[in-house]
């Protein structure tokens, strides 16, 4: 009876080489530590902020109980941070672009103006001179970034200035101040509510709906992104860097115009003194989302958590009673410092893992 012997065991591999430096290849388990790590990096930049975010409101729910934790109160702080979303989504795409609009805090006031002027006219003209001038403002930034080469930080500096200007010129510096009528259809867009909640937060959340979209399911989002990551790389991949930077710079006056129109609408007028800082508030918003500042990367939904996660902290400051609003600067600031310092951190994780 004949007995198969058994198969002679085959050789051990050898390891693998890189083409690069000839060094052994890592076996395949072993990337999935850093991939892992790679993933709570990116995870912790896209979503960090809403953690943070959960926890004040958790914490403040259990310190003020009768107060901050109400469904009024939650009514009043969502109303007031729709207006800084929508000025805050435009900015997100400019900035993932690599580039900065420093005019937005200008255009929301000239906006407001501009809508309450028109709005003895109908609730069309209200809309619609607001979005064609605040919007002609944007697509002028556009074409002097990407057209003529100037630095974002100059450009939009200088329109700050102009839009700021013309809104007093329009208001006899500022002595003339625009009424909305009070029984008009423009009114109910800023004064209506469902179920004690404005129309702006539905406004708000239907445009950062579509901007989400628009950042991840189209060609033109894609494109955003590849600008911010670089210019150069995408130029040689045909893509239209001009015409994009363009049109991004356009969408952040006209929802910047759209944010004045709305809170126009809310105010019943034009007031004038609004607006002072708001481009600050919006990139802080933008950054503590995590958009990084240098461009390439960054989330609506990001943007969304950031601008709440400020309302909250100067809420939570009308809250406490002994601290003025001014201490809401110095704790955004410090939310700053500690965000970008987090980011550069994740990004060398990154890098590393």
């Amino acid at each position: 009876m004949n007995e198969t012997s058994p198969a002679p065991a085959a050789p051990a591999p050898a390891p693998r080489k890189t083409a690069a430096s000839g060094a052994p290849a890592p076996a395949p388990g072993a990337a999935a530590p850093r991939t892992t790590g790679r993933r709570i990096a990116e995870l912790l930049q896209r979503q960090g902020v809403l953690v943070v975010l959960l926890t004040v409101v958790i914490v403040a729910s259990c310190i003020y109980p009768t107060t901050f934790s109400t469904l009024d109160n939650a009514r009043g702080v969502t109303v007031q941070a729709s207006f800084l979303a929508v000025v805050a989504l435009g900015m997100t795409m400019v900035i993932i672009t690599g580039g900065i609009d420093l005019s937005v805090g200008s255009v929301f006031a000239l906006g407001g103006v501009l809508a309450a002027w028109a709005s003895q006219w109908g609730v069309l003209p209200a809309l619609l001179v607001p979005l064609v001038v605040c919007g002609a403002i944007g697509l002028l930034n556009g074409f002097l970034v990407a057209r003529a080469g100037m630095a974002p930080f100059i450009v939009t500096l200088a329109t700050l200035l102009g839009a700021r200007g013309l809104l007093l010129a329009i208001t006899d510096e500022g002595a003339t101040t625009y009424l909305v009528p009070k029984d008009s259809a423009f009114a109910e867009i800023g004064q209506g509510a469902v179920r004690g909640f404005g129309y702006p937060i539905f406004i708000a959340l239907a445009l950062f709906g579509l901007g989400g979209l628009l950042l991840q399911r189209t060609s033109f989002g894609q494109s955003i992104f590849a600008v911010g990551g670089s210019s150069d790389a995408a130029t040689l991949m045909g893509l239209p860097v001009a015409r994009t930077k363009m049109l991004v710079y356009t969408l952040s006056g006209l929802l910047a115009g759209l944010a004045g129109a709305l809170n126009a609408a809310r105010l019943s007028s034009g007031v004038t003194i609004v607006g002072v800082g708001m481009e600050l508030d919006a990139i802080s918003a933008v950054v503590i989302g995590g958009t990084l500042l240098i461009g390439g990367a960054g989330s609506i939904s990001g943007t969304l958590w950031g601008v709440l996660l400020l309302q909250v902290i100067q809420n939570l400051i009308n809250q406490i009673g002994s601290l003025n609003s001014s201490y809401q600067s110095v704790v955004s600031g410090g939310f700053l410092i500690v965000v970008v310092v987090a980011q550069r951190y994740l990004a060398r994780s990154r890098r590393t893992t």
